[in-house]
């Protein structure tokens, strides 16, 4: 499945969103105007379905419904969210979830999340779950909890609840994962979005499957950079596992170094091609294209889409980028770009393939990344030399 449509009201820098997904989405748009944050409706849901999440460690997590609710809310202030999901390439949907709350408590109270509604559809039309209903009315409480968390409550619609809390999130940074300390220090649990944990979780995987995806990555490498040529999960004499290199040398072995030794876009490298094949499940990235070269980055796009369709294009793939590089590769369709745009109501975001005059040029021969990274550029962009 994939997310085939996001709504949005009042969400963090959105008012209200209504949009199209593909199986791979490119988020573009000026800083500040809530491409990370439209990746995290996603990541909400997962938070919510998640063993140990729930709706209200969800909010909690983002401080608070008054952290969440867009500024621009006036009198409808609920926080509404709804999504459906797909089945790639033929469009029909499954399943629909929709979900909307408020605060309730403050002054002595404390602050918690309420549901207002919780909704799902099998297929377009089939209500099955329509709350408040008649237990919610004698016992609000329960109005606090989702039934997405709640195993007795969601045995009609597990596949969503799978579905969520199998969406994946990556923004690995290299200074972090040189600093790895052992997974059972991070006692609390949380997920590892830097990349933290990112070699010792490589080495809990069956050993097949993990040579499997080292030979790819391997391959990858052989290509983008210059004198590697091996790369493996070896353990030091305290048993830590490590990923080592070798590189053409003039020593007869060649030279090994381990990750921290890595370059930035090695490590960035490595990170994004271990996630994309691993799992089938929806995966978020933040602006993958950081550290790599203009030439990588180009063929970016296209790397996603043949992995896609070896996993039968189940692996929905939603990206941020500032990157003209990465939208300029001829295989972006218009509809596969979402263009965010601020303004004095919250951020509009747009499909660029439902633009008149962008689907005119994509038809002169430009690359959407030709349209959008002007577009989003700051206006006056050009005056900032002078203020120094």
């Amino acid at each position: 499945m994939i997310f085939s449509k996001l709504k949005i009201n009042n969400w963090r820098n959105f008012k209200s969103v209504d949009v199209e997904l593909h199986e791979r989405a490119f988020l573009v748009g000026p800083n500040a105007s809530g491409k990370s944050n439209l990746l995290d409706v996603f990541r909400f849901l997962r938070d919510i379905a998640r063993s140990g999440g729930g709706l209200q460690k969800a909010v909690e997590d983002r401080g608070g419904v008054s952290k969440i609710r867009c500024l621009s809310a006036r009198t409808h202030s609920d926080i509404e969210i709804e999504v459906h999901l797909a089945e790639p390439g033929s469009r029909k949907v499954l399943w629909k979830y929709a979900i909307g709350f408020t605060q309730t408590g403050g002054g002595i109270a404390k602050k918690r999340a309420k549901l207002k509604f919780e909704k799902v559809w099998r297929g377009d039309d089939e209500l099955i779950l329509n709350r408040p209903g008649p237990e919610d009315q004698q016992d609000e409480k329960q109005l606090e909890y989702t039934h997405i968390e709640q195993p007795t409550a969601n045995s009609a619609f597990r596949d969503i609840v799978d579905f969520f809390e199998h969406i994946q999130y990556m923004h690995l940074l290299p200074q972090t994962l040189r600093e790895a300390r052992p997974l059972h220090q991070n006692g609390n649990g949380d997920e590892d979005i830097s990349g933290r944990h990112f070699i010792e979780r490589i080495s809990t995987i069956n050993t097949k499957t993990r040579q499997a995806y080292l030979r790819k990555i391997e391959d990858v490498l052989r290509l983008a950079v210059p004198q590697f040529e091996k790369l493996e999960l070896v353990k030091d004499d305290m048993g830590v596992p490590h990923l080592q290199t070798i590189y053409k040398h003039w020593r007869p072995r060649g030279a090994k170094q381990w990750e921290d030794q890595f370059s930035d876009g090695t490590l960035r490298l490595i990170g994004f091609f271990w996630a994309l094949q691993d799992g089938t499940r929806p995966i978020l990235f933040e602006e993958p294209e950081l550290s790599l070269h203009a030439g990588i980055v180009s063929r970016l796009a296209e790397v996603i889409a043949k992995l896609q369709q070896k996993k039968g294009g189940m692996r929905q793939v939603i990206l941020t980028t500032h990157s003209q590089d990465l939208l300029s590769n001829p295989g972006i369709a218009g509809e596969e770009v979402l263009m965010l745009m601020p303004g004095n109501e919250g951020t509009v975001v747009q499909n660029m393939g439902a633009l008149e005059d962008v689907a005119m040029l994509l038809q002169e021969g430009m690359s959407v990344g030709d349209i959008a990274i002007p577009r989003t550029m700051p206006r006056d962009i050009h005056e900032l030399s002078q203020q120094f």
